[in-house]
């Protein structure tokens, strides 16, 4: 008979925890099921913020939800208008499309939380809806890591080619962005 020791067992039940963690955070939205063709698609719950653009009229190109979870109270999205293929990646849109997103969705941070606000769009594989949409929020404060590109506004913001997560705050009248393999909502205040 073999017998752990503390450290070995408290080491495996947080690898299991991590597991969980990871497992249940998202799923893979790059194999979305959602078809406005198809309404009775439209019912699965990752296909939701996908009934939700349906409902908008077709101008403007990009508008705001508040973020109905009951977990992040201070949060809003904003959305395209349009529908992409799986899991609209935002290399996928057009450039004009994506200028759009981003320069809407700033003005809208900016109206909420001056100069501390901050955007994250959640990587395919760890996101819980198909329909793009990027997170807008207050930056947490001490968040800043030391990799992120300097923009010098949204039109340089870049597509992520690995369809991972991307997120995006002002320091000094640039933009730093920070590209990162998944969840990235996690920088703002809930």
């Amino acid at each position: 008979m073999t017998f752990l020791n503390y450290n070995d067992s408290m080491r495996r039940l947080a690898g299991l925890f991590l597991l969980c963690a990871v497992l249940s955070s998202g799923a893979d939205m790059s194999v979305c099921a959602c078809d406005v063709s198809k309404p009775e698609t439209l019912e699965a719950k990752e296909c939701g913020l996908c009934k939700q653009a349906e409902r908008q009229p077709a101008e403007p190109p990009v508008f705001f939800l508040k973020d109905n979870s009951p977990t992040k109270p201070n949060r809003w999205l904003a959305l395209p208008r349009v529908h992409g293929e799986h899991g609209d990646p935002l290399k996928a849109m057009s450039a004009e499309l994506r200028l759009q997103l981003w320069s809407m969705a700033i003005e809208k941070a900016k109206s909420l939380w001056g100069d501390q606000w901050g955007l994250a769009i959640n990587g395919l594989t760890a996101r819980t809806q198909c329909h793009a949409h990027i997170h807008i929020g207050k930056l947490l404060d001490g968040v800043e890591t030391a990799q992120f590109l300097v923009v010098d506004g949204p039109g340089d913001i870049p597509a992520p080619q690995d369809d991972g997560g991307i997120w995006v705050h002002p320091v000094d009248g640039k933009l730093h962005v920070h590209l990162v393999p998944e969840t990235t909502e996690t920088v703002l205040v809930r």
